[in-house]
């Protein structure tokens, strides 16, 4: 393999961007438990230890998740059809949980970031995430963060340079998709945000798990999310508009669609396990030829229910017709469809993204082939919002910190 030079360094002014520099106060434990985020056997669990009488929990659950997920209620005051004694009590025990909302930018092509910041769970610093959203015509793309940070040191994703912290919650994770919708309107009574958006219809109609860190490396949460999202009463979200997306963490593939019935989608990026090996170290432990029988054993798998294979496309390194060939090959029999996506540039990045020509070259091959491979348009790449750019704010000031440094002792070594 043939690694390209690294990429000038970028402008610290760059870097820091539409970010605000905001202080992290060190939190303390977490004194009152949210509901968001249980599943139905757990909130009715949560809320027979309050004391809710068996014979009223079926209802109680119900109305609770009815305010939660469809309504969008911020708090218990909101839920008009709960007694107001109960609604104080539940008031006293638990909160509907938010992280707080640090940053919000808006991409000269509609797309919007979010910068959340969620409590610490324990001792240390409150963490970052951030969670994107597309807008086209006719749909809305959710994309979620699983963890603060990632573990799996993808050589060409700027989130795989962040330092794993911890997994989100299920609340945290359920918690991204409520405040979306708040910001934008998409709940009943909300007023529909400015700006482009669908014209008519629910502004998130599609949820994608391909946010920062790998689901399957966050399993329990993650399916519990899942799960929230696509309940009919509740966010009510298809199973066929939710997809997992994962770097191949093999074992727990087939799990995850007999769990939750959800699409699924593979980082592939390469066809070789030497290639793979450095692009996707997880490779190393779960080679191809192992994910890709994974994906065939993939429950519900069939023409209607296809596989995506991601490929993102880097100059010199991945991108030649033998490659697009070789894809062709390796996939045959499984039902599936690829997504090739131009490589987005990030700070300190030694990749850089393949020629148009050649992007285009290879999505003849495999469209002659029978897969349909759209070109993944990048979005939002102004606000570094685009696929593989998520970092939470702290880490990306210490990016720009490092880079400005070494441009300083680059410059002073010039003088001399």
């Amino acid at each position: 393999m043939t690694v390209p030079a690294p990429a000038a360094n970028a402008a610290t002014s760059d870097v820091l961007a539409g970010i605000v520099k905001a202080p992290l106060a060190v939190a303390g434990r977490d004194a009152v438990p949210s509901l968001l985020g249980l599943t139905r056997d757990r909130l009715a669990d949560t809320l027979r230890e309050a004391g809710i009488e068996e014979r009223h929990l079926r209802m109680r659950v119900g109305q609770l998740w009815h305010w939660l997920y469809h309504r969008g209620a911020a708090d218990f005051a909101s839920m008009s059809n709960i007694s107001k004694d109960l609604r104080a009590d539940l008031a006293g025990r638990f909160v509907v949980g938010r992280p707080e909302l640090v940053t919000e930018q808006i991409s000269v092509d509609g797309t919007r970031k979010w910068l959340f910041r969620f409590p610490s769970r324990g001792a240390g610093r409150p963490v970052e995430v951030e969670t994107v959203y597309i807008p086209e015509e006719g749909r809305g793309t959710l994309c979620v963060s699983s963890q603060v940070g990632c573990s799996l040191t993808c050589s060409f994703c700027h989130t795989g340079t962040q330092t794993m912290v911890r997994n989100l919650t299920a609340e945290e994770i359920v918690a991204q998709v409520v405040v979306a919708r708040e910001r934008l309107g998409d709940f009943p009574q909300g007023e529909k945000a400015e700006g482009r958006l669908p014209a008519e219809g629910r502004l998130v109609t599609n949820v994608v798990m391909m946010g920062m860190g790998e689901p399957l490396m966050n399993y329990d949460a993650v399916r519990d999310a899942m799960q929230i999202f696509a309940d009919g009463d509740g966010l009510s979200l298809s199973r066929r508009r939710i997809t997992l997306s994962t770097s191949g963490v093999v074992p727990l593939i087939p799990k995850i669609g007999g769990d939750t019935g959800v699409m699924l989608a593979i980082s592939l990026h390469a066809v070789r396990d030497d290639l793979r090996d450095v692009l996707v170290p997880i490779n190393r432990k779960y080679p191809i030829a192992q994910l890709l029988e994974a994906c065939r054993a993939y429950p519900g798998l069939s023409n209607a229910r296809r596989i995506t294979f991601e490929y993102v496309m880097l100059k010199g390194v991945n991108d030649s017709a033998q490659d697009a060939r070789e894809l062709v090959r390796l996939l045959r029999g499984i039902p599936a469809k690829i997504n090739l996506i131009p490589f987005n540039p990030w700070p300190g990045s030694i990749y850089e993204c393949s020629s148009w020509d050649r992007i285009e070259a290879f999505a003849e091959i495999v469209n002659r082939a029978g897969y349909a491979s759209p070109i993944r348009t990048p979005r939002g790449r102004d606000i570094l919002a685009a696929c593989g750019q998520l970092k939470s704010a702290s880490e990306r000031l210490k990016i720009g910190e490092r880079l400005a440094l070494e441009a300083m002792i680059g410059s002073n070594g010039d003088d001399d």
